[in-house]
C-alpha cells in the first residue's frame, strides 16, 4: 500500500473531534533516523499533545548533507527514509535529490515518486545550489507531472536571499505546488507581492504554501507580529501550515507560538491541520 493512502487510512480511523485538534506538524528533521522518531514522539507526549501526522526528512543533519554528485547515497537515505514510513504510518516521508545530479536526480525522484512519496525536500543553502539554475527548473517540472510537492527552505540565509529566485520558479512551474519553509525568515515581507500577483492575469498560478516553522516563534509577542499576520492573510491563510522544525524547535514552543497570534480559531485550525490535510489530499 502506498504511504499517501495509509496516512489517510490513519486519519479517517481517528474520530473528527480529535482531528480537528491534532496538529500535522510538516516540518520534522529525522537526523538520527528510527531515534529522532522516537524522541520527537517522547518530546510531544511530555507536553500533552498529540498530531495527527507529521512530515519526517532524514535531510538537514550534519552527516546528512545531500551534496550533488552522490546519487547513490541519497538513494539509500530515500529508502531508510521509506523503511520508517511503513513502520510508522502517521508518518509522511519528505524524500530529496540535488538538482545538480540532473538525469539521476530525474530518475530518483521518479522511482520515490512511484513509491508514494508526496513530497521532495531541496535546500538551497545546504545543498549549494542556486535556485534558478535551469537544472532546478527542471526538476520541480518533473514534480509537478507527477504530483509531488516541492518544499523549498525559504530562510533567506543564503547570500542576497532566496525569496525573488523561489517566486520567479514558481511562476516558471505553475504545475508544481511549492511549499516554502519559513516563509521568508526575516524578510517574510517579500510575499506580500503574492496580493498583487493574483490581481495579474495569467501571471501566478497560486502554487505557493508556506511553512511557518521557526518564525511564528520568533514573532508572537515581537515587534513584528502585527506585519507577520497581516503577511499571513495576504499570501492566504490557507496556503499556511504549521511545522516544528524538530529538533531545532519543540512542537509545543510552535503550537503556543501560534495561539498568541491574533488570528480566529477557524484561521488557526486551518493551520494547524487543516490547509496540509487540503494540500496532500487527505480530506475525510
Amino acid at each position: 500500500m502506498k504511504t499517501a493512502s495509509l496516512l489517510a487510512a490513519v486519519l479517517l480511523a481517528v474520530p473528527q473531534t480529535a482531528t480537528a485538534q491534532a496538529p500535522i506538524d510538516s516540518h520534522v528533521h529525522l537526523w538520527n533516523g528510527e531515534k529522532s522518531i522516537a524522541d520527537y514522539e517522547a518530546q510531544v507526549k511530555a507536553a500533552g499533545l498529540t498530531v495527527a501526522a507529521f512530515g519526517g526528512m532524514w535531510f538537514g543533519g550534519p552527516e546528512n548533507q545531500a551534496l550533488a554528485g552522490k546519487p547513490n547515497s541519497i538513494r539509500a537515505h530515500n529508502d531508510a527514509l521509506l523503511a520508517l514510513a511503513q513502520k510508522h504510518p502517521n508518518m509522511v516521508p519528505i524524500a530529496t535529490v540535488h538538482p545538480y545530479d540532473g538525469s539521476a536526480a530525474l530518475d530518483e525522484l521518479q522511482r520515490v515518486a512511484a513509491r508514494g512519496v508526496k513530497l521532495l525536500k531541496i535546500h538551497p543553502h545546504t545543498q549549494r545550489f542556486d535556485p534558478a539554475d535551469p537544472r532546478v527548473l527542471a526538476l520541480v517540472r518533473r514534480a509537478g507531472d507527477l504530483g509531488v510537492i516541492v518544499v523549498m527552505d525559504n530562510a533567506n540565509i543564503v547570500p542576497g536571499g532566496d525569496s525573488e529566485k523561489l517566486f520567479n520558479l514558481a511562476l516558471a512551474a505553475p504545475k508544481t505546488k511549492f511549499v516554502f519553509a519559513h516563509m521568508g525568515g526575516l524578510n517574510f515581507r517579500f510575499w506580500n507581492i503574492l496580493k498583487m500577483a493574483r490581481t495579474a492575469e495569467g501571471l501566478f498560478g497560486n502554487n505557493i504554501y508556506f511553512d511557518i516553522s521557526a518564525m511564528v516563534t520568533l514573532a508572537a509577542d515581537a515587534p513584528i507580529e502585527e506585519e507577520f499576520i497581516w503577511t499571513m492573510r495576504n499570501v492566504g491563510i490557507d496556503h499556511i501550515l504549521i511545522g516544528s522544525d524538530y529538533p531545532q524547535f519543540s512542537l509545543k514552543q510552535t503550537l503556543d507560538a501560534l495561539d498568541k497570534l491574533d488570528l480566529s480559531l477557524a484561521e488557526k485550525a486551518k493551520i494547524r491541520q487543516g490547509n496540509a490535510r487540503e494540500l496532500m489530499g487527505l480530506k475525510p
